[in-house]
């Protein structure tokens, strides 16, 4: 397995060199412009390779709303990776699985930690641009890649360019088509096929819909993966892939800038949090409103939607991530119940991972809309994501539960405007010991952890998969 140097200034070490060992100067760089040492060098010796040493027994567990994503995240933690490595794997694969709602035009936000250490939040929305004259259809700047390499600098081991090592062949050879993507482009497909790049991608050569259980191949996507794995994940923000990307979106009419791209960038914050019956249970910051929802709604039984709503209803518009923050917490601790109601919300999708080392992320991505635009940045295969204003904002909901710094479960949840009544209600079972719920609309998947291993769940009506429990 490779992994990140130590010891050295900003090129390849020998194998086994670990990511903790980045001299400060240089892991500050990498975090700040994606562009440093992990993201230009690229060392031979593959996670995936001959002499990678396989773990055995147990490995932690991966839950996702897609099968293959989900496969592709227990194959990380087989080959040695950790929770953040598996994550990061498993969000960059769901941009070729399941793009309805994870394109690499979108962008998301996650929870994650290690043992003994309060977790971290990484949101990276799908970002905002100043419209340019020739938009006819306004996308948003594509959040995904830099946000999840972001979260997996700070908490993975390996190289980032082989956790893009499987997407790429994903894309390249074929996938098979889920049952919930199948879906998705049966509920959109007379719009979607209006643009000639996502009907290539997404029909049958008869131009009828992908159904489940047919292969869909992407080669355009691969190849800009490809690129992405060879050069790093900063050339999409601050050089030449960022360029064809831009002039692909504004072809399709995305109305996008090389300067937007290279502005935006994810931030790392403090959780919400709240204390019950010695669990510490810490829910997603807005903007990320989800997980303010949830955690009000875990706190005092008030309904998550009426407290987003009235969260939304209130101007707070120019302030910092620490005043949101500081705003959100006073008002989960308040307790008080809300009045009003969300329109109809954009989907979303979850995944959760944890590691054999206390390990865990908790991530919501979104496109916001299904399948975004409905249009894909020309040559490159990258469904472009909805522009923030265009819909009402999604609720992204994901927490994490500790008791006494030891991970006791992990969820996220999808399901539109129920999402974060749905985490809730997971939480409030990881803390009893009971089984998580699966009712109403929203999606639960959920890794409930005891005695240091961790049980993954799905919810049983959707089209999931929870693996990875045990290696033999």
């Amino acid at each position: 397995m490779a992994h990140r140097q130590s010891n050295a200034p900003c090129r390849p070490a020998g194998r086994l060199a670990l990511k903790a060992g980045l001299r400060p100067a240089c892991a500050l760089t990498a975090a700040m412009l994606l562009a440093g040492c992990s993201d230009v060098a690229h060392i031979g010796h593959s996670l995936f390779g001959k002499t990678t040493p396989i773990v055995t027994g147990y490995i932690g567990t991966v839950v996702a709303d897609e099968p293959r994503a989900a496969l592709i995240g227990r194959d990380v933690l087989v080959h040695g990776g950790n929770a953040a490595d598996a994550a990061a794997a498993v969000g960059m694969a769901l941009s070729v699985t399941l793009p309805s709602r994870a394109s690499l035009g979108g962008g998301g936000a996650c929870l994650a930690t290690r043992a003994n250490e309060a977790p971290q939040a990484f949101v990276f929305l799908p970002g905002s641009a100043s419209a340019s004259g020739a938009a006819t259809r306004q996308a948003a700047i594509p959040m995904t890649p830099r946000g999840l390499f972001t979260m997996q600098l700070r908490y993975g081991t390996v190289e980032f360019a082989d956790i893009l090592g499987p997407s790429v062949r994903l894309a390249r050879s074929g996938t098979t088509v889920s049952r919930v993507l199948a879906s998705d482009i049966a509920a959109v497909h007379n719009p979607l096929f209006a643009d000639d790049a996502a009907r290539s991608v997404f029909s049958r050569p008869d131009g009828a819909p992908l159904q489940n259980g047919d292969a869909l191949v992407q080669p355009q996507l691969a190849s800009f993966l490809e690129r992405m794995t060879n050069v790093g994940v900063g050339d999409l923000y601050n050089g030449a892939l960022g360029g064809i990307f831009v002039e692909g979106a504004n072809k399709a009419g995305g109305g996008l800038s090389t300067t937007a791209l290279r502005n935006a960038m994810p931030a790392q914050i403090a959780p919400l949090q709240v204390e019950q019956d010695g669990y510490v249970a810490s829910f997603l910051p807005p903007p990320a409103d989800g997980g303010l929802g949830a955690a009000a709604a875990f706190h005092s039984g008030a309904s998550a939607q009426s407290v987003v709503a009235t969260w939304r209803s209130e101007d707070r518009h120019g302030l910092s991530n620490d005043a949101l923050l500081s705003a959100a917490q006073t008002l989960v601790n308040g307790g008080s119940s809300h009045g009003g109601s969300l329109p109809s919300l954009p989907a979303s999708t979850s995944f959760v991972v944890t590691d054999n080392k206390g390990g865990a992320v908790a991530c919501a991505l979104t496109d916001n809309n299904l399948f975004g635009t409905g249009r894909m940045a020309e040559g490159t295969g990258v469904l472009l994501a909805a522009a923030p204003g265009r819909y009402p904002a999604p609720l992204l909901a994901a927490a994490i539960v500790q008791r006494r710094g030891t991970l006791t479960g992990a969820a996220a949840a999808s399901g539109q405007n129920d999402a974060a009544d749905a985490l809730a209600q997971a939480a409030r079972a990881i803390v009893s010991g009971t089984t998580v719920p699966h009712e109403g609309q929203g999606r639960v998947n959920a890794s409930v952890c005891k005695g240091g291993r961790c049980q993954g769940d799905t919810d049983p009506r959707g089209g999931g998969l929870s693996v990875g429990s045990v290696n033999n």
